[in-house]
């Protein structure tokens, strides 16, 4: 691969000891890179250059790492994976609520971010560009991928955060069928389920609330103790 087609990766990060060797290492493994220090200077730069992914610190002065990320998700700018030293979970589990990618911890092993970064790479293309179009209805419902919305046969509208709407699109892949907690975490943030596997429980909740299905015994997305959740309904595709 030459230099102007391999993928152009932007760091994130106020600490210059971890971005600049970050910076270099990545280039000797034949990513380009772009650094900035602080969410403002990504900005500027997001506009110049064309990014393909963005490895983002959560803990920065001024405009933090969340806020830069939901920007980039609302904008589908980039895939994002957090590189952080944050250790508060309820923080960590924002990021990948509002569609991080990915996330590893400070102090982390170099190749192993390579790796992810190169996993997010190959895998973004099919899971953010093929279903972007996707239109299905269920029950009273219709869902619009591309939009992240939930339109309603009474007119309302359900606006959707990403990961909700990640969420609902993989349990629409499979009607009627459970689908492990692993899968779905897998799906909105990227990687194996481990510490942080509550943010599925908390994405289905409120996807419950939104869709009045909130009250026991749940009619539409339904618990398998232990395995996962299930669309209870058939699912039809929408020209």
């Amino acid at each position: 691969m030459n230099e102007l087609s391999s993928p152009q990766i932007m760091i994130v990060d106020d600490a210059r000891d971890i971005r600049d060797p970050l910076a270099q290492y990545l280039k000797k493994n034949g990513l380009r890179v772009r650094v900035a220090e602080n969410a403002k200077l990504a900005r500027k730069m997001l506009s110049d250059w064309a990014i393909h992914l963005v490895v983002l610190d959560i803990m920065m002065p001024g405009e933090d790492g969340l806020s830069l990320c939901r920007y980039l998700v609302e904008n589908r700018t980039a895939p994002v994976i957090f590189l952080t030293a944050c250790t508060n979970e309820s923080q960590v589990i924002a990021g990948l609520e509002l569609g991080a990618d990915d996330y590893i911890t400070k102090p982390f092993n170099p190749p192993e971010l390579l790796a992810r970064i190169r996993a997010v790479l190959r895998r973004v293309p099919q899971q953010k560009y093929e279903t972007a179009c996707a239109r299905r209805r269920f029950e009273q419902f219709s869902h619009n991928f591309s939009a992240q919305c939930v339109y309603c046969d009474d007119g309302a509208e359900i606006m959707l955060t990403t990961g909700e709407n990640k969420l609902l699109s993989v349990l629409l892949d499979h009607p009627n069928e459970v689908v492990s907690r692993t899968k779905l975490l897998d799906a909105i943030r990227g990687r194996e389920a481990a510490a942080y596997d509550r943010a599925v429980d908390n994405l289905v909740s409120r996807l419950r609330r939104k869709l009045g299905d909130d009250s026991k015994p749940h009619q539409i997305i339904l618990t398998n103790w232990g395995g996962g959740y299930r669309i209870a309904t058939s699912v039809e595709y929408l020209n």
